[in-house]
């Protein structure tokens, strides 16, 4: 159980990862979480046990990479071991192929057309690559976002692990990456609009449809169900920015890599 790389194997960008621990594997996911805003300044982590659950490895594991970090000062260990993120400013962060800020930077419109485009091609390819090991973490990440409640915080960390696996059971780990950074654009207004009445519920029977529609191994199905799930994305986020009176992002100018 918690060996299985589909959870915890992070992408191999500009370093070898052959050397290192599964805590300093957990400690980057945890930092991209930061980094995306999932996690905010002042946020209390969810337990050892319940980020154990979730991110498939042991407590030790967790506890491990929770030193780490705050080693770092990225995180503040208090009394009765509550642990919470400190004010730090990780946007420079490398996600996968592009930093948080890179992504935010493009407009709403191209951010869900691409992921119509990408993401529907990536999660096909998954339905017809998808094992048994992958479904059966699957189902219990649906499982572990019964228990959130309404905390959109919690719901959004199993949310990330569950779309990462459907990813990665794509085949193509350069195309995971790439739907990876996708994921990420604008998590700071994800957050408030999962925090809305029936957000998470709606999204929770999204995902219980995409599960069934991968255990029959039904690539229209499954993409169908994508679609819906990446539209009320779309939908509720267009509608936050009209609600808060956030400006339209300009287009992203073209950019040269060094």
């Amino acid at each position: 159980m918690y060996g299985s790389p589909i959870l915890t194997q992070m992408p191999k960008v500009g370093q070898s990862l052959d050397r290192r621990t599964a805590r300093d594997l957990i400690a980057d996911k945890l930092m991209v979480l930061i980094a995306t805003n999932m996690l905010r300044p002042g946020d209390v982590l969810p337990g050892e046990r319940e980020l154990a659950n979730v991110l498939h490895v042991s407590r030790e594991t967790v506890r491990g990479a929770i030193q780490t970090l705050s080693a770092r000062g990225i995180v503040e260990v208090s009394q009765g071991s509550r642990t919470r993120v400190c004010n730090v400013d990780l946007s420079h962060l490398t996600v996968t192929i592009a930093s948080p800020n890179a992504i935010d930077s493009y407009d709403l419109d191209d951010v869900h057309a691409a992921r119509l485009h990408i993401e529907l091609k990536v999660v096909g390819d998954a339905a017809d690559r998808i094992d048994e090991e992958t479904l059966g973490k699957l189902k219990s990440l649906l499982e572990a976002q019964k228990l959130c409640g309404d905390d959109a915080m919690r719901f959004l960390i199993c949310d990330r692990e569950f779309h990462i696996g459907i990813y990665r059971a794509c085949g193509n780990p350069l195309l995971c990456d790439f739907v990876t950074d996708l994921y990420t654009y604008m998590m700071d207004h994800r957050r408030s609009a999962m925090s809305r009445p029936g957000a998470i519920d709606a999204s929770y029977d999204d995902h219980t449809e995409i599960v069934e529609a991968l255990e029959r191994r039904d690539r229209d199905a499954v993409v169908g169900a994508f679609r819906q799930h990446l539209t009320r994305i779309y939908d509720t986020t267009k509608e936050l920015l009209g609600v808060t009176g956030q400006p339209k992002r300009e287009k992203s100018k073209s950019r040269t890599k060094t």
